[in-house]
Order: structure tokens, then sequence, then C-alpha cells
């Protein structure tokens, strides 16, 4: 027996109004969002003074941009390893980057999720028929 699949009335949702309420999602949670963004700077100039990190194979010390391209890695949880920090501090300091990260892209990732299900709510109960 095939399954009943022409009951079901699918509407497929339009790629505006998902970047609509996306937006709308993200705004309403921009207070949230802005404790890990501000953290993530204080993390980062924390790593460039007292985190000591280096390229690897020359041992020279980064620059504050070179420590901001790691901190964005790190915190993306990508973790190339061509620069790395040399003190205990700076290690620590590293765990917390990639924990916020995670934290950061979780409530991006959960607020995404959130305008998907509010457009197809919205789109469902638009339907024609």
């Amino acid at each position: 027996m095939a399954a009943n699949v022409g009951n079901s009335t699918h509407v497929p949702l339009k790629a505006g109004c998902l970047f609509t309420e996306f937006a709308r999602t993200l705004w309403q949670l921009r207070a949230p969002l802005a404790v890990p963004l501000v953290l993530f700077l204080v993390l980062s100039t924390v790593m460039y003074y007292v985190g000591g990190p280096v390229e690897p194979g020359s041992k020279i010390p980064s620059s504050f941009g070179q420590t901001l391209y790691f901190c964005t890695i790190t915190a993306l949880t990508i973790g190339y390893g061509d620069i790395a920090p040399t003190t205990i501090l700076g290690r620590i300091d590293s765990i917390l980057l990639g924990m916020q990260g995670v934290l950061l892209t979780s409530m991006v990732i959960a607020a995404f999720v959130h305008a998907i299900q509010e457009t197809a709510r919205r789109t469902g109960g638009q339907r024609s028929g």
C-alpha cells in the first residue's frame, strides 16, 4: 500500500519571508547576542596581551590582527593551528573562546530554526484550498 501523501498540502517557504523573519528574530535577540560578542572582544584582547600568541614555526609574536584572526578561527571551532597561545592563560583563553563560539553559533542556528518554523506557520495559515 502506498502512503497517503496526497492529503498533505506542501506550501514552499519564500526566501524573502524567511530572511525577514530571521532578521526579526535576530533583532529580538540583540541583547543576548551582544553578550557573547562583547565577551569575544574581551577574550581576544586578553589573548593579545597575556596569551602569548605566536606562529609555531617561527615563534614570532602575533600582531593584534593575527591574534583576532586566531581568536575568530578558535571561536568558530576550526583551529588551523597556524597561530598558537604559549602561556597557560592563553590556553585557558582559547578554551573560553571555543565555548563562547559554540554558544554564539548555537544561538544563531536556533534563531534560524525559529524563523523557519514561524515562516512555515504563517505560510501554512494562508493555504488556499
